[in-house]
């Protein structure tokens, strides 16, 4: 019976050892499934933070995983991998589990039944964790930026602003020490009750609101964790963070920091080259 990977990368772990539960070939090469894995795989239906790079070790030597991703078997026994899995995550009659996409064909040593070592690529994950955590933060600071701009209700944030994050992101890319974020500032956004034509006319203003909130939360060193329902890749998780205003928790799949100390500085910038489209870019500055 196939039961869901357990995953150890929500308490920051880069290290573990497993044993080979599977290993599939499909178009794009070999993913090898593991019962347990420190790595993070990029989320198949909002692939937000990339997955994990590194090394999976055995008996017979060491070979390079390109990235982790999500893979999914049904009852059927029918192996689905990434973009290919046709199911959301959590539907009945599938398992999930995390592979591992290796830059190669698998040696022969890499079957069913090995015991092998897994290493996470450190630098990518920190630069990764502190790309994430600084969207979020990033995301709350331009709630708060825009708070006055609304009519009405659209719910509430994670600190209890009102939600233009949840309202208007379409599409959220972290990278190394940084986000990229797309809002779609159309008709339903202003039907919503948004002023999109004041937040054009102040946008430099908007700007300088962000960035001044994201230096005092830098500065207030806040904790970061993640908090789960269970070891598995289908658990929930949840990314807490401390911060001076009250303690801020979003549901999220992703990797974090432990403490903003671990950043010298989070900055965005904001274009409205579309005035239908607002794209805010968040760069980390890693504390030295």
């Amino acid at each position: 019976m196939t039961t869901p990977t357990i995953v150890t990368f929500p308490d920051g772990s880069l290290r573990g050892d497993a044993v080979v539960t599977r290993v599939a070939d499909d178009a794009d090469g070999t993913v090898v499934v593991v019962d347990a894995t420190p790595f993070h795989p990029v989320d198949h239906t909002w692939p937000d933070q990339p997955g994990d790079a590194g090394v999976l070790s055995g008996e017979g030597g060491t070979v390079r995983v390109a990235e982790a991703l999500m893979a999914a078997v049904s009852d059927d026994g029918d192996v689905a991998v990434g973009g290919a899995i046709p199911v959301k995550r959590g539907t009945e009659g599938w398992t999930w589990l995390v592979g591992h996409r290796l830059d190669g064909a698998a040696p022969a040593w890499l079957a069913e039944g090995a015991r092998v070592s897994l290493a996470v690529d450190e630098a990518q994950r920190a630069g990764l964790s502190r790309g994430h955590t600084a969207c979020h933060l990033a995301s709350l600071a331009l709630d708060l930026a825009v708070a006055d701009l609304w009519r009405k209700d659209p719910g509430e944030d994670a600190l209890g602003n009102p939600d233009f994050e949840g309202r208007a992101n379409q599409s959220s890319r972290i990278r190394a020490d940084g986000a990229v974020d797309e809002y779609r500032l159309g008709k339903s956004l202003r039907r919503a009750g948004f002023d999109t034509e004041t937040f054009a006319a102040t946008l430099s203003d908007r700007e300088h609101r962000i960035n001044t909130q994201l230096a005092a939360w830098v500065a207030s060193a806040a904790a970061s964790r993640i908090e789960v329902d269970g070891p598995t890749i289908v658990d929930r998780r949840r990314w807490h963070c401390a911060l001076p205003e009250g303690e801020a928790v979003i549901l999220c799949g992703g990797t974090h920091v432990r403490s903003l100390a671990e950043f010298a500085a989070i900055t965005v910038t904001l274009d409205l080259s579309d005035p239908q489209l607002l794209v805010m870019t968040t760069t980390a500055t890693p504390a030295s």
